[in-house]
Order: C-alpha cells, then structure tokens, then sequence
C-alpha cells in the first residue's frame, strides 16, 4: 500500500494537497504523521523527515520503498500510476491548463503564503482584515485568484475548475482554507466555488482531522495566543 507522509493537517497545506487527491480519488493509502515542533535542525520532526526525505520536507509518499517528494511530482506520479482514476482533466489543452496553474500554486502566490499562514480551526478574521488593508500584494495575489478561477469555472462549467475534480482542486484546496480562515472578501460566485471544494468528502475529511488535533504549535501562530 501507499504511505503518505505528513506535518499536522491545521498548519501543513503542502501535506493537504496530495493527501486530498488520494482520498478524493479513492485511492488506498497509509497515513504516516511526522509532527511539526519545530524546523530547527536539532528538533524531532527534522530528525524523523531527515531519515525519509533528502530535503527534509512534507509531504512525501513511498510506494513500496520508491519515495517521492515534491507535491507536483506527486501528483503526476499518482496521475501515470493510476490512470483509471482520471486526475487530470481530459484534453491535452485542458491538462496543459491545468498544469500551468498548479505550477503557478506551486511557486507563486507569495504574498499570501507569507500573510496567512494556513490554520484550519482559526477565526482569523480579524488579522485578515488587516493584511487586505495593509498589503497591497495581497489584494493583488486575491484578484488573480478570483480571475482564473472565474475564467476556468466559466469555460468547463463548474462545479470545480475542469468541471469535475482533478489534481488542480486538490492543489488549491489550501488556498480555499486560507481565504476562509482569514475571511478575506471574494465575490459570491467564488465563495461558492469555496464552498464546493469544503464539502468535497476529501477535503472535509483532512478538515475534521485538523479540527481534532488540538495541537497548538506556538512557532507556527506568531499572531495568536495560545488558547485556554
């Protein structure tokens, strides 16, 4: 059976996309959790990823002792290996679209990444408020969003961007998170997309499991307190 390695489900959205694109896709696999303490080289979480992968990061799946790392090679892996299961959209002008913009998730979107950090089981509203007044680059990484995701919904006709799920949803499952989390404002029709990709039976599986996990990781929530 497949392992998938990977960091707490509240904090790790790299960890959330191919573990949803498993489960979504109905794929068996063997959930394997290295918790986050810290990134430092002497921590514990090092100290376990170090042994599993040569750049000591989450997620990495293992498929009999074959160990890939990066989420993009992943997928693709996932895409060649069971090609019944359809994970990236059919029509080569449709795949190519498809993989452009989870490249672009892959590497882009810096501004907010940095802002706001994913925390599933936050009310971060307040901080979310803040960065969209105070940071430009923000409101701008959100327009691009908001663009392409109209473009795609409106071209294959919802309910997710080639119309049925595919490896691009699970890639910008965690941005969805993001946008919820810190409340920061989409036009309706977007929410709504939002909405869907929430209630997909994966994602809402990697969301119970992040609002079980009460494990508050201080290094990770530099604007919260930790709670009572």
């Amino acid at each position: 059976m497949l392992k998938l390695y990977i960091g707490n489900k509240n904090y790790s959205s790299w960890s959330m996309r191919p573990w949803v694109l498993l489960r979504q896709a109905g794929i068996p696999f063997e959930e394997i959790l290295i918790r986050f303490d810290s990134f430092d080289a002497g921590s514990g979480f090092r100290q376990q990823i170090s042994t599993i992968s040569p750049v000591g990061k989450v997620p990495v799946l293992d498929d009999g002792g074959f160990r890939v790392w990066d989420t993009l090679a992943i997928a693709e892996y996932l895409a060649e290996r069971f090609p019944d299961k359809h994970l990236w959209p059919p029509g080569v002008q449709a795949r190519a679209r498809a993989r452009s913009i989870c490249a672009e998730i892959h590497s882009g979107f810096a501004a907010l990444r940095s802002a706001c950090p994913m925390n599933i089981e936050a009310d971060l509203a307040d901080i979310g408020a803040l960065v969209w007044r105070d940071k430009p680059a923000v409101r701008a990484d959100v327009a691009r969003l908001v663009a392409m995701w109209r473009e795609l919904l409106a071209e294959h006709q919802g309910p997710m961007l080639f119309g049925e799920f595919s490896i691009a949803d699970a890639f910008y499952a965690p941005v969805c998170m993001r946008l919820k989390s810190y409340a920061l404002p989409v036009p309706e029709d977007i929410a709504a997309y939002i909405g869907r990709v929430c209630a997909l039976p994966g994602v809402k599986a990697w969301i119970d499991g992040a609002l079980a996990e009460h494990d508050f990781r201080e290094f990770e929530e530099p604007y919260r307190l930790k709670p009572a």
